[in-house]
């Protein structure tokens, strides 16, 4: 079934849903941003829909409002809101609980949250990317399922307490490995070395963590127990206090993880 869906906010996220939405053949009939002039550049790029920076969407066509909006905004925002009768609204989030948004003008309220990392610019095929549901309804859950069943092959009920812990893995899986990637980086740039030179190790590391699982795919010199390695690679990080320590602390923890 094709829906009119809104979308409150520009961002990363609202860009991605945006044109997957459209992709899948469904309608975004409203772009909303505080700012018009950047409701108005994003919806140069929608088949059809009308920026606004005005919340009172009563006589909207849209019939699922999607809030793409910072953490903080959501509360405030769903205050301000005015919806047409029988309007589904959700947040994208994965750390909010469905609650934020329950002074919404609607009951059908619920959660579509993306489990990936969104930048524009970069394409995303959202027939691989779980897609966590929750409805406060049995009519909120059941429409943003089959809106999500749309662009996805991975869609999944999970409560606000489930999702928080995912969101949370993430953090350590998605954004600790990419800054661990940064460090990395940094540590060769020193040298003028090119970080290409570990594509291949970085690769092999991810696709075998994938395959036979992260905790038997561990290798260096804290798993071996090599300490006279482990001591030399920190003192060579002594003029970078921090980087120092995080080497330090994430080699005893692994060090402990394995003993």
């Amino acid at each position: 079934m094709q829906q009119k869906i809104a979308i409150l906010g520009t961002g990363n996220v609202a860009w991605h849903l945006h044109l997957a939405f459209e992709n899948a053949g469904h309608t975004v009939t409203d772009i909303y941003s505080r700012d018009l002039q950047r409701a108005e550049r994003f919806a140069m790029s929608s088949y059809q829909a009308e920026p606004t920076n005005n919340l009172d969407f009563s006589r909207s066509e849209a019939s699922i409002f999607i809030m793409a909006i910072s953490d903080d905004a959501v509360t405030q925002l769903t205050e301000d809101l005015q919806l047409p009768d029988g309007a589904v609204l959700a947040h994208t989030s994965g750390t909010l609980s469905i609650k934020a948004i329950g002074y919404a003008p609607t009951e059908d309220i619920g959660v579509f949250y993306p489990l990936q990392t969104l930048s524009r610019g970069k394409n995303v095929d959202f027939q691989h990317v779980p897609i966590c549901i929750e409805g406060e309804t049995l009519k909120a859950q059941n429409e943003l399922a089959a809106l999500a069943g749309s662009l996805s092959k991975r869609v999944q009920m999970l409560d606000s307490g489930q999702r928080r812990l995912i969101h949370l893995a993430a953090v350590f899986a998605c954004n600790f490995t990419n800054h661990m990637l940064t460090l990395s980086k940094q540590i060769l740039s020193q040298q003028e070395i090119d970080f290409a030179i570990l594509h291949p190790l970085i690769s092999e590391t991810l696709n075998k963590s994938l395959e036979i699982g992260p905790d038997k795919a561990q290798t260096g010199p804290a798993i071996r127990r090599d300490m006279e390695t482990l001591d030399k690679q920190h003192q060579a990080l002594a003029e970078d206090e921090q980087v120092a320590e995080i080497y330090q602390l994430v080699s005893q923890h692994i060090l402990d993880f394995y003993s």
